[in-house]
């Protein structure tokens, strides 16, 4: 009897990774849409995390405030996708950078080594947040918190 299926345990095994979007052409156009924003979205993240930590590679705050609103406009769109957490992710990681950037900031009136040793701290986290997200998207695959 090695050709009977045990339905009932075929049902309690958990799935490995969840279905990125319901089957059909529409569903794929979108997650295809939804994905080329992210990386878009992304690339302008890294451009401004890599000018933060790379001395002389500057670029204008004008870039992540680009980034920013490209993902507050397209968030709706990936809601119930795998993909809603990355838009969720990337204004999360600015919102929580610029608070830091903010709060360190007076370090540079009092001594401007602790301002400038803040900012290092903050500008890599910025940079690891952005690089883990890619990470994750190029594997199809949502970001945690």
């Amino acid at each position: 009897m090695n050709d009977v299926i045990d339905v009932k345990a075929r049902e309690t095994q958990p799935r490995t990774q969840p279905p990125a979007f319901p089957q059909g052409p529409e569903q794929d156009a979108r997650a295809r849409n939804l994905k080329a924003v992210g990386w878009v979205s992304y690339l302008l993240h890294l451009t401004v995390a890599l000018a933060a930590v790379i001395p002389g590679f500057q670029v204008g705050v004008a870039v992540l405030i680009i980034a920013f609103v490209i993902d507050l406009v397209k968030r709706g769109d990936a809601q119930g996708t795998w993909q809603e957490s990355h838009f969720s992710w990337r204004i999360r990681s600015v919102l929580w950078a610029t608070f830091w950037y903010v709060v360190t900031s007076p370090l540079f009136l009092l001594l401007i080594v602790p301002g400038y040793l803040a900012w290092g701290v903050v500008s890599v986290w910025f940079l690891y947040r952005i690089v883990r997200g890619m990470a994750r998207m190029n594997d199809n695959r949502p970001v945690g918190a």
